[in-house]
């Protein structure tokens, strides 16, 4: 239960991440979320070998989450969770690709091994990049940047109720939790048998909870529309400044800037 209470102090830093006043946070969230999009496009579309071209992507997040004042220790720590999903999928990769493509010296580097460390660079790439959005914007922005965006005004809903959705089941489990254990002598009511009834109990309890909050919203007035107390104002300055960016992603994802830069160290070394 540790874990889920973790979890729940995350998803409340992250909102609280997003409340801090910085020149990234103060951008358009609609900007933010197009220089997301065209980050994770210029990441995922590297051939599976590539890894060396990638890292200047980590060095733009790093200069983001400098300008933002993030927490890198809490960045890393939300990445080590998702590192052995990555794991998984390449786990396998240095078995079956055992062809060298890359001689460091004396070792042979096959095929499997770096599409391994391309599959995970990808992905602490990508997660990171949705990390600091987040951290930077906060999910209801975002929720409205995609839905000014041309997504569909449902589906945007949706997404933002299935976050809300989440603090009340942990909420919810929090609470199921405590009782157990307040209820529970020597160890007993503590096994895996009482685990079922536990979590219908628990589902029962937050489908109550949350009809209570949707008639509760509906009363207020709530007729499917996202609204907030500081709409997002898109001005000439923030529009050329995500062109430039978007421009200089574009070009780090052509230009291999990591070769680039080990043959002008190579030369001056000559």
């Amino acid at each position: 239960m540790a874990t889920i209470e973790s979890a729940f102090l995350d998803l409340r830093r992250l909102d609280t991440l997003a409340g801090s006043d910085s020149p990234v946070h103060r951008l358009d969230p609609r900007l933010k979320v197009g220089i997301a999009a065209v980050f994770v496009l210029c990441v995922v579309s590297f051939d599976k070998y590539v890894v060396a071209a990638m890292l200047p992507f980590g060095l733009f997040l790093s200069l983001v989450m400098g300008l933002a004042g993030l927490p890198a220790r809490f960045i890393l720590k939300k990445l080590a969770l998702v590192t052995p999903f990555a794991l998984l999928i390449g786990l396998f990769n240095p078995v079956f690709d055992q062809q060298p493509v890359l001689v460091l010296g004396p070792v042979a580097v096959s095929g499997g091994w770096l599409s391994l460390l391309s599959i995970l660079l990808r992905c602490w790439l990508t997660v990171a990049a949705v990390l600091v959005l987040i951290a930077t914007t906060g999910f209801t922005h975002v929720c409205m940047a995609l839905e000014r965006l041309g997504m569909p005004a449902l589906f945007a809903v949706q997404l933002l109720f299935v976050h809300r959705y989440l603090f009340v089941l942990m909420a919810e489990g929090q609470r199921v939790h405590r009782a157990r254990a307040l209820r529970s002598f020597g160890g007993r009511g503590l096994g895996m048998n009482t685990v079922g009834p536990l979590l219908g109990g628990l589902l029962l309890r937050t489908l109550d909870r949350a009809q209570r909050i949707h008639l509760a919203m509906r009363c207020r007035g709530f007729d499917g529309t996202i609204r907030t107390r500081r709409p997002g104002r898109l001005t000439s300055r923030d529009l050329l400044l995500a062109v430039l960016v978007a421009l200089l992603l574009v070009a780090m994802r052509t230009v291999d800037c990591a070769s680039l830069l080990g043959r002008l160290l190579t030369g001056a070394g000559a």
